[in-house]
Formats: structure tokens, sequence, C-alpha cells
């Protein structure tokens, strides 16, 4: 990032290679629209690239790219009133969320379906905090300070929202399973 803000323009691809998946897979979680998380994704690129000149090492590159994805996700909300449900809906020619190899039989592949539908639901049944700790862990590979800095709240705040999310997960897939 520090070669991308003092102008190397190539700088910029390995930070979109790098991190592209993780901040659309977060946005569209969050937002719960692939149309609106794509909207999303390209406001917080521009506004990195806008911002590239005043980047400051002071974290991790990663904190600092969730960090405009996090307040870009504010913005929306607070434009919206409330967040929106995240749709378990799959195209028909969507990949499962859970890949299976291409050589499994169609009731495994509607059973990864089904598994990737259910945690779907069960990451939007999450309160927001404990939804959001968990996919900046997951998603964007954030620890715990550096989740705790985007969102302010403090350190045993965010271990114990990513902890009860955890929880919460594993209890509602073994339901299913």
């Amino acid at each position: 990032m520090l070669r991308f803000g003092a102008g190397d323009a190539a700088a910029f691809d390995p930070l979109y290679a790098r991190h592209r998946g993780g901040v659309f897979r977060y946005l569209v979680r969050q937002c719960g629209s692939r149309s609106q998380a794509e909207e999303l994704f390209q406001d917080v690129w521009m506004n990195l690239v806008q911002a590239r000149a005043r980047y400051r090492a002071e974290a991790k590159f990663s904190t600092y790219l969730y960090t405009l994805a996090h307040n870009r996700l504010m913005d929306y909300f607070r434009r919206q009133r409330r967040p929106a449900l995240i749709s378990v809906d799959q195209e028909e020619d969507d990949p499962p969320v859970l890949p299976a190899p291409p050589t499994v039989e169609p009731e495994r592949v509607a059973q990864s379906r089904q598994q990737a539908a259910r945690l779907l639901a069960l990451l939007d049944a999450l309160p927001d905090a404990q939804r959001e700790a968990f996919l900046l862990h997951e998603e964007g590979g954030l620890s715990l300070d550096e989740i705790a800095e985007i969102t302010g709240a403090n350190r045993e705040a965010v271990k114990s929202r990513l902890r009860y999310a955890l929880a919460k997960l594993r209890d509602g897939m073994k339901e299913h399973l």
C-alpha cells in the first residue's frame, strides 16, 4: 500500500487480488444483497484509491481496508435504517457455498447446498455485533485487536461476541446434521 500511495500503480494489483474475496463476502453477508454488496465493494475500493496518498502504516493493511468496508456499511445501514436480511436463496448456476468435489453424487451436492443455506440462515440470525465480529474474523482474517479497532469495541467484548457467535453457529449446524 505504501508503494501504491507513492505512485506505483502496479502495486494495487496484489492488494486487490489478496483481499477482494474476503471483502466482498464480508459485505454481501452483512448487507444481504449481492447487487448492493457489489456497489459497496466498488465504493470501498474507490475510497482506498482516493485515500492512497494519505495512507499511513499505523496498523496492518487489512485492518485499514476492513475499516473502510465497515464504515461504508455503517453509512449504508444508516440510509436504510435497518440492515437487510441475508438471502439464503441460491441461483441454480451459482456454486455451492460449501464446495464439493465435482465427482460427487447429486445427493451430496444437494446436501452441501442445504448446509450452506443453513449456515447463511444461522449467520442471519446472529445479533449484528456477533455477525460482524465473526465475518471480520473469518472473512477478513483479522485479530481480536484489529476487530476492536474497527468496531470501536474493547477486545474482551469482541472476544465474547466471537465466542457466542461460534457457539450459536456450531449448535445450529449440529441440529441440522
